[in-house]
């Protein structure tokens, strides 16, 4: 099978972009950084729910999953509701799959001439770097992979509902809205999972509460930001499909 139509090829790019940034997010978010020292601002220790000095300490997943949540409505925009969950269903399998690879891969006997290694002038064990960085627990894979998943089906689900009422109108309202709602969800059930269920940490409800916040604050002020690249995007899209197919895709993507 050969993708010759433009819309065969539109969606194996989107499709592409989705998977990519939903399994980039997985891996780079290992990383946890000062979203305020990063800004070249002092940290705002924060006091929440009992919690204190909590800060906008983010995992560097939050760099792709703004692009996940835009690809999921631009494909809803275009091909309808069940190609959202088909790609979201296949992105967690795939998310799962890497793991378990890497997983694999952790357990391989390291070379000799490979452990001892120097990086910006500091010695480093890179066996032990690779599981540490790599060799996320099982908890956080659990909660992350759920978390994904709960919220892509909220995200699709208000989108096209918006769409229903709305027509080709007011894309700010259901992108934005359901991006809002779905990174709420996801806020608060990947840490539930991750750091409360889990028997190795002690987080309390107010913990994982006033984090779930702090961390949503964050995604929703994002949320809106990249609503403007919303709309470029979706331009560029028209431009490549032409206003004939395009209003067809948008009409067809609505009923299905």
């Amino acid at each position: 099978m050969t993708f010759k139509t433009k819309e065969s090829r539109l969606l194996i790019i989107l499709g592409s972009f989705f998977i990519a940034n939903a399994i980039l997010a997985e891996f780079i978010g290992v990383k946890i950084f000062s979203v305020e020292e990063s800004l070249g601002f002092k940290k705002f220790d924060i006091n929440l729910l009992g919690v204190k000095d909590l800060s906008f300490n983010m995992s560097a997943g939050v760099l792709t999953w703004p692009l996940v949540f835009i690809m999921t409505d631009i494909i809803n925009e275009y091909f309808g509701l069940k190609q959202v969950r088909f790609l979201s269903v296949l992105a967690s399998i795939l998310v799962a799959f890497a793991f378990v690879v890497v997983g694999f891969a952790i357990q391989l006997a390291p070379a000799d001439f490979w452990i001892n290694q120097t990086i910006k002038g500091e010695a480093v064990n890179m066996d032990l770097a690779f599981t540490g960085i790599f060799g996320q627990g099982m908890w956080i894979i659990v909660g992350s992979i759920t978390a994904f998943l709960i919220g892509q089906i909220a995200d699709v689900a208000i989108f096209h509902k918006i769409k229903v009422i709305t027509g080709e109108r007011a894309l700010w309202l259901r992108a934005t809205g359901s991006t809002l709602v779905s990174q709420f969800i996801d806020s608060f059930v990947v840490i539930f999972i991750a750091f409360y269920l889990n028997p190795q940490y002690s987080w309390t409800w107010q913990m994982v509460a006033a984090i779930g916040l702090v961390n949503y604050t964050y995604k929703f002020s994002v949320a809106i930001l990249m609503t403007p690249f919303l709309y470029v995007v979706h331009g560029i899209i028209d431009g490549f499909l032409g206003k004939d197919l395009a209003h067809k895709m948008l009409k067809e993507a609505a009923k299905s």
